[in-house]
């Protein structure tokens, strides 16, 4: 068995070699920042730009020649529809869901725009001291680059029709294309150009959908004044109605039905015969796109850094923790996770604060709604003070027209600044809940709360008592009741125990002034969003620009909209036009008349008018002078008990025409005047 020889090998220390301390104390590496770098699409914008505002520019030129509107002033003043005036705000009939699609398109564009690295398209690079005024210029540009597609969506003509859809899809196409190319932008948060650009995506893919049905469907909508919608709110106006009022809406409603009402006072639900005015539509509209534009950037501004400085704690948190003399743990990694789900919860209640603003956005959108329609309602019917305080003309103004144009902006602007009010609180609101309520009662530990409370307990319960003391004095000592009223009763004991109370009650009213003011803000923060709704009194509400913003609008909406009034004006019109639906309908109602009179029904109906103004004249004779066929002058022997003398009336010109009627008539009044004395 051969055994091999190991040979002895000296051990070399060597001062250089520093493997064994890697390998004992390897720190973790944290993976590199990822570096979004500017991406240059495919589809280059500004030349896109250059092509499609070249090709608007022909198709307006083509509308203008097929709706022979070319001079500017003609299709401006008219208000028809026409390359100038596309659309008419004032028109309650018309389909609403092309108009708000493209201000829904013109807002989203310009909410990207505010945090754009360059404004305009035509501009690469733009430097900082120039920004303001090329942002400024953007605010002009784009509305005037979509003016095209809102033009094709009101001629109601089959050609533009049709270049509404080639723009529309061309519009689309280079959109996808170039989220497509570059889903990533290093602005704020990568994805954050992609997810603003949905609701863009969102109206163009709309108007790719409606413009092909409106071409090939191919149906001309009935003109504002020929619309039915008019006819038929008249006819529900004057419609009779039962009135059936039952005994159970006398009483008081029970708890569950007025909880019901409050429910269903916060929820739209569409009626037949109301339509709504074609600007507060747009409002609403844009208020939806608003909240996901403004909940968007706020958590995009807010969660990506937090993850960052969650990723980014490790044990040297304990030691700047400990330099503010706070002492989490012993153990520094301890300390880590502790550290670390502190941040996750900042995440969460940062997460359910824009949540609960979102929601609340919603839920104050669809009671403005509601009472947008019980307000225009209140001023078709004359209510001025459903909305004033005082009497006002509803008629338009100078005020008025200003803010009827500017109302749909101003709401847009009120609830992104309290959609972002919100959320602040609501944050605020949400930490104080976790960090001083629920984590000191899972934990047990750092009750500062629960322990001024509990220092303080026989104030709350003295404050308690008293506030139960005089309820129960009230309800039990100091009213009686006699049948169905009431008054006092025991007023010594009344005087004495207000006396007693006095300091007592300085103390509630400390907390019922804290109260106030939390329930003050709070409500004027949640309704912070809402035009339709003053902030101030009733007697101060002038004060508040929003309001005043919206009531003068209803002016002007309701002075131009309301439906009897062109219900009328439609009326008007058609007596008018020769062959008119109401021309037709007034020549067949007098014809069939006509031909009624020679019925038997007819004859019969007029004996008996006959007969009752017979009677009528018999027993009242002083009526028979205001008869046309007696207004001449007669003698007194022209009626005798009532009857009507026939020779008399048969003699009575001639009798006025003769001077012996004329010397005899003086002679004659004496008479009359004895008799009737």
């Amino acid at each position: 068995m051969n055994q091999s020889k190991e040979e002895f090998v000296p051990f070399e220390y060597s001062y250089y070699d520093y493997s064994d301390w890697y390998s004992n104390n390897a720190e973790p590496t944290t993976p590199p920042k990822e570096v979004i770098l500017p991406c240059e699409p495919t589809a280059d914008d500004s030349l896109f730009n250059v092509c499609i505002l070249s090709i608007s520019l022909v198709i307006m030129l083509v509308l203008a020649v097929l709706t022979r509107k070319n001079k500017l002033c003609q299709g401006f003043t008219r208000g028809s529809s026409s390359i100038f005036s596309p659309t008419n705000f004032l028109d309650q009939t018309q389909k609403k869901g092309l108009v708000m699609a493209m201000f829904g398109l013109v807002f989203s564009k310009l909410a990207v725009l505010v945090i754009a690295p360059d404004p305009l398209p035509f501009s690469k690079d733009t430097p900082a001291n120039i920004k303001e005024y090329v942002k400024i210029i953007a605010i002009f540009y784009y509305p005037v680059l979509y003016y095209p597609l809102l033009v094709c969506t009101t001629l109601q003509h089959k050609v533009a029709y049709m270049f509404g859809a080639v723009l529309s899809f061309t519009h689309f196409g280079v959109l996808v294309w170039q989220k497509f190319d570059c889903p990533k932008t290093p602005e704020i948060y990568k994805y954050y150009t992609l997810f603003a650009s949905l609701p863009q995506l969102g109206c163009l893919a709309y108007l790719c959908v409606q413009f092909p049905l409106l071409f090939f469907r191919a149906s001309k909508s009935e003109e504002d004044l020929d619309s039915s919608y008019y006819s038929n709110y008249v006819k529900l106006l004057l419609k009779k109605r039962s009135p059936t009022v039952s005994s159970a809406a006398t009483e008081k409603p029970a708890l569950t039905e007025r909880i019901l009402e409050i429910a269903k006072s916060y929820i739209y639900i569409p009626e037949k015969v109301f339509r709504f005015p074609l600007k507060l539509a747009i409002s609403s509209f844009l208020t939806c796109v608003t909240i996901y534009h403004t909940a968007l950037l706020l958590v995009i501004l807010v969660v990506p850094t937090l993850h960052i400085v969650r990723a980014g704690i490790d044990e040297n948190i304990a030691f700047l923790l400990l330099g503010f003399g706070i002492v989490l743990s012993d153990d520094r990694m301890e300390v880590v996770k502790i550290v670390t789900f502190y941040t996750w919860l900042l995440e969460v209640c940062y997460c359910c604060a824009t949540t609960l603003s979102c929601l609340v956005s919603l839920i104050m959108l669809t009671r403005s709604m509601v009472l947008h329609r019980s307000n225009l309602k209140g001023l078709y019917k004359g209510d001025i003070y459903k909305i004033y305080n005082s009497q006002k003309t509803v008629c338009p103004s100078r005020p008025g027209v200003v803010c009827w144009m500017g109302l749909t902006g101003f709401q847009a602007a009120i609830v992104s600044l309290g959609m972002a009010i919100q959320t602040i609180v609501f944050f605020i609101c949400f930490l104080f809940l976790v960090f001083l309520i629920i984590i000191p009662i899972f934990h047990g530990r750092n009750i500062i709360v629960f322990e001024i409370a509990g220092k303080a307990w026989p104030v709350w319960v003295t404050l308690l008592l008293v506030t139960v003391l005089q309820h129960v004095a009230a309800k039990c000592a100091f009213i009686k009741k006699e049948g169905d009223t009431r008054d006092l009763k025991n007023r010594e004991s009344l005087f004495l125990l207000t006396y007693l109370l006095f300091l007592a009650n300085i103390v509630v009213g400390l907390i019922v002034a804290i109260w106030r003011m939390v329930i003050t803000a709070l409500y004027n923060i949640i309704h912070l969003g809402r035009v339709d709704i003053s902030l101030l009194h009733r007697t101060a509400e002038s004060y508040d620009p929003a309001f005043q913003y919206y009531t003068h609008s209803l002016k002007v909406e309701v002075s131009q909209t309301h439906p009897v009034m062109k219900a009328f004006c439609g009326l008007l019109l058609d007596m008018m036009v020769e062959g008119g639906r109401a021309g037709k309908k007034i020549q067949a109602a007098e014809e069939e008349n006509q031909e009624s009179r020679a019925s038997k029904a007819t004859c019969s109906r007029r004996i008996c008018c006959r007969w009752q103004l017979l009677y009528t004249l018999v027993n009242n004779p002083s009526l028979l002078g205001s008869r046309k066929h007696f207004q001449t002058l007669q003698t007194s022997e022209s009626a005798l008990n009532g009857t009507p003398n026939g020779s008399s009336k048969r003699g009575s010109k001639r009798e006025a025409s003769s001077p012996a009627a004329e010397s005899a008539q003086p002679n004659d009044i004496p008479e009359n005047q004895d008799k009737s004395d």
